[in-house]
């Protein structure tokens, strides 16, 4: 295999999707350096570089390598000064294995149970708006079985992955191989079905997944609609359960606002303990960039700290995307973080999204979350399960484009009257009903996410 002419083909396609200047600032000085087992290996210039490609971009080059070298598993990224000398760039794998993991910071997941370690109780900041799901996540691993399925749900970027996989390592760690845990993203185990149907191998997959102890799967909601998935989740589900085996589950929403799952399956999610994570207070936001500054070994003004909690309200995926290009800056181009580079970062990374987000993504948006179709919410139709997706669109025009009360009206097929109504409604019902609030969130998360 060509390495370099894999990988530079690779890049010709991430160059594509990425603007200029973040082409050239994350990905225009990596190389690939060595192949071993299906890992494609790649050097970059820094551990923020590593950081920031590792979160952002990991899963579109998987992506584009699988797509071009069927025989690509995973993708690993290194530190250019934690390698050989540049002469010897080409490391060989028995080069690769005697330098050994820990002095390469790959970082990687443990290929048995799929976790990464760097998820850890230690690493996760606590506050009121996650209390209750860390508290119910210690006791899980003091008792296995305690809270049967233990269902996580909360908006993009809040910690939930984080949280599921400290499970799964403190489990490791407090059990070694007695129990044992697999963590799987539902879109992983939606492939593997699919190649096991394929294949004639569905029986392998099966009892990779019921032979764990602790089944961890990350993002239910995006096997919904899929049903050879979901009939194979159901009977895997099924199997653990009355085994008295563990199962943890996460979401972007309540089991009762998954419309398109099977009710067999939403029933029993509905049946364990559900919890979920807010969006953090800036107390606790404050003191997630203290812990991340802590973990680099780095410092920064107590007023740009101020700022960054203040700023960035409800993504701590995106306050911490924003605090390691500040510290990438100031450790590549020695720039000292001043408030006006914080400001200058912050309004680069978080354009209004009324900017990003057209009418047509709104309602296609409340439709999906709903599963109703668009021309539903601009019918007549008066049933109740449409009422409300149809107020809640009509509030989120306003509350994020910010159109006018006509132009809305017009676009959902009523006067401007019943815009103001469905407005006023909505805005008043948002601050004390849970529930609404919620569904409002996570419609908002789907935006800003796309």
């Amino acid at each position: 295999m060509d390495l370099e002419k894999l990988w530079q083909s690779t890049l010709g396609e991430m160059e594509i999707q990425l603007t200029k200047a973040n082409f050239s600032m994350w990905l225009k000085e990596s190389r690939p350096i060595d192949w071993r087992e299906g890992t494609l290996y790649v050097s970059l210039p820094s551990n923020f570089a590593k950081s920031w490609i590792e979160d952002k971009y990991h899963k579109n080059i998987l992506g584009i390598l699988r797509n071009k070298e069927n025989s690509v598993k995973k993708v690993e990224f290194v530190i250019n000064s934690q390698m050989p000398a540049p002469q010897k760039a080409a490391a060989s794998s028995k080069e690769l294995g005697e330098l050994g993991a820990g002095e390469l910071d790959l970082g990687r997941a443990d290929p048995e149970t799929n976790l990464n370690p760097r998820y850890t109780f230690s690493t996760f900041v606590v506050g009121p708006s996650n209390e209750l799901a860390f508290a119910a996540a210690k006791a899980i691993t003091e008792v296995i079985g305690k809270y049967n399925p233990f269902f996580i749900y909360g908006g993009v970027g809040l910690g939930k992955t984080h949280l599921i996989q400290a499970v799964g390592n403190e489990i490791v760690s407090r059990y070694q191989k007695k129990i044992k845990p697999k963590y799987v993203p539902s879109e992983q185990f939606t492939r593997e079905v699919v190649w096991g149907l394929r294949n004639d191998r569905i029986e392998s997959v099966k009892k990779k997944y019921r032979d764990a102890d602790v089944l961890i799967i990350d993002d239910i909601q995006f096997i919904g609609g899929k049903e050879k998935t979901e009939e194979e989740f159901f009977h895997t589900f099924n199997a653990l359960y009355e085994a008295n085996k563990q199962i943890i589950i996460s979401s972007d929403r309540p089991p009762q606002s998954l419309p398109t799952l099977e009710e067999r399956l939403r029933s029993r999610f509905e049946g364990g303990f559900v919890a979920d994570i807010g969006y953090p207070e800036y107390e606790m936001r404050v003191a997630i960039i203290r812990s991340r500054l802590s973990e680099a070994g780095r410092n920064i003004d107590d007023n740009v700290v101020d700022l960054l909690a203040r700023r960035l309200r409800k993504n701590i995926r995106e306050l911490e995307g924003v605090l390691k290009k500040l510290l990438f800056l100031q450790e590549t181009g020695h720039t000292e973080i001043t408030m006006a580079l914080a400001e200058e970062i912050i309004d680069k990374s978080t354009k209004n999204l009324s900017k990003r987000v057209g009418d047509a993504q709104i309602l296609k948006a409340v439709a999906e979350f709903f599963n109703v179709s668009i021309e539903d919410l601009v019918s007549h139709n008066r049933r109740k399960e449409i009422v409300e997706p149809r107020q809640i669109a009509m509030y989120l025009l306003r509350e994020i484009s910010e159109l006018s009360y006509p132009y809305i009206g017009e676009k959902m097929g009523r006067d401007h009257t019943t815009a103001i109504h469905s407005y006023e409604k909505i805005n008043q019902e948002v601050n004390k009903n849970p529930a609404l609030n919620q569904k409002i969130l996570t419609i908002k998360d789907i935006l800003y996410k796309s």
